[in-house]
């Protein structure tokens, strides 16, 4: 898209194929960085390098990346083109998830989800809550809509580091079951409780 006007998305593509042997269900992966300062290009954007680099060491087979500004419309609006008019099954957002009044990525995300996914981010929040007080501030929420799978990240580059480890194990079979192509929930090793 154009740089034109405020409304505008920046965007780069690195469709390049990652060495981490894919998923059975490829993950076809989007990171939308929200940031103000990232999209009047004030600020590196080096939270969306991270998930960009992890989400290729798990194996997917694309990430796209979008730089919006943190505005709930402009938010909701690229997840909505990202979810229906591409083969995206899983977009994470970083930025925008505390408590500033510009903070509006929670409810952007919101308006776009059809279902919740909230042990997503209940998760993130228990792990990151035993590291500092501070991940109690965080108000990131996770969905789903029509085939692709949207979480909410933080806004610091560690902290992404840190909540995609949580979460990264029980990717590759979510983004399976959400494509209707994956077993049974339970892992290979456990046997049935009597």
């Amino acid at each position: 898209m154009s740089d034109s006007h405020p409304g505008a998305s920046h965007e780069h593509r690195g469709d390049v194929e990652s060495a981490a042997a894919p998923a059975v269900a490829p993950i076809v992966a989007a990171v939308v960085t929200v940031s103000d300062s990232g999209f009047a290009g004030t600020r590196e954007d080096t939270s969306g390098d991270v998930l960009e680099e992890l989400l290729r060491e798990l194996g997917a087979a694309s990430v796209e990346r979008s730089l919006v500004p943190d505005e709930a419309e402009t938010i909701a609006a690229r997840l909505r083109e990202l979810a229906d008019r591409s083969a995206v099954n899983l977009v994470l957002t970083t930025g925008g998830t505390g408590f500033t009044s510009r903070d509006v990525t929670p409810e952007a995300t919101r308006a776009v989800i059809e279902r919740e996914a909230p042990g997503i981010a209940e998760a993130m929040r228990f792990v990151s809550l035993q590291k500092t007080p501070r991940a109690m501030l965080s108000r990131g929420v996770s969905g789903l809509r029509g085939r692709t799978l949207i979480i909410n990240m933080p806004g610091s580059p560690r902290a992404c580091r840190e909540q995609f480890e949580v979460i990264r194990e029980a990717l590759p079979h979510g983004i399976e079951k959400l494509l209707d192509s994956g077993g049974d929930c339970a892992r290979p090793d456990e046997s049935p409780r009597r």
